[in-house]
């Protein structure tokens, strides 16, 4: 069975992405599971993936509390639709949000179709992260404490800004060695 291999980006950092697989018979509600996984979020929020052009436009909505496909509903189900029946082209792109509250968004593209899956792995799988994640909750990446201590290493105290590190080139002059002054003319 073929895998569809997707990259999604933080829509407020494209250095932050990561790469996911997923089979093509698998659900959006399966790849929304495999994005949470890979961001680190929870599943305590709503979600919708759009279908998008390459301006990142949305279009129709796959939601997260959608049941059952109906005719005419304003949103397709995720839990019903299978990710391949919305891939049309080699770059096929979706908006997925998460949390309408907090608005996360994140652009998927598709980058790449693999044949054959690898039966030692379980899909939807991240193969790779590029980038810290924004954090769903508080501060991620940095222990308050450790930022605590950074800061006070590096606290310059008055008497650091009298031996060396004070008013070099604010009245445009720079000295150097024993505080002369040398022109350089050429």
């Amino acid at each position: 069975m073929a895998l569809l291999r997707f990259r999604i980006y933080w829509e407020d950092d494209d250095q932050v992405y990561r790469d996911i697989e997923i089979k093509a018979a698998q659900t959006f509600l399966e790849f929304h599971k495999g994005i949470q996984t890979a961001y680190e979020f929870d599943n305590k929020f709503a979600a919708s993936f759009y279908e998008s052009n390459d301006r990142w436009e949305r279009g129709r909505e796959l939601n997260s509390e959608v049941l059952v496909n109906k005719k005419g509903a304003p949103a397709l189900s995720m839990m019903r639709t299978p990710v391949s029946a919305l891939v049309a082209k080699p770059d096929q792109k979706f908006v997925y949000v998460y949390d309408p509250a907090k608005n996360w968004t994140f652009l998927v593209e598709l980058i790449g179709v693999v044949k054959d899956e690898d039966p030692k792995h379980t899909y939807p799988r991240v193969f790779r992260k590029e980038g810290v994640g924004p954090a769903q909750y508080g501060i991620k990446g940095v222990n308050p404490d450790k930022l605590v201590e950074i800061e006070e290493k590096y606290d310059l105290s008055a008497e650091d800004m009298m031996e060396g590190f004070g008013n070099e080139g604010e009245d445009g002059t720079t000295s150097f060695g024993g505080g002369a002054e040398e022109s350089h003319e050429e």
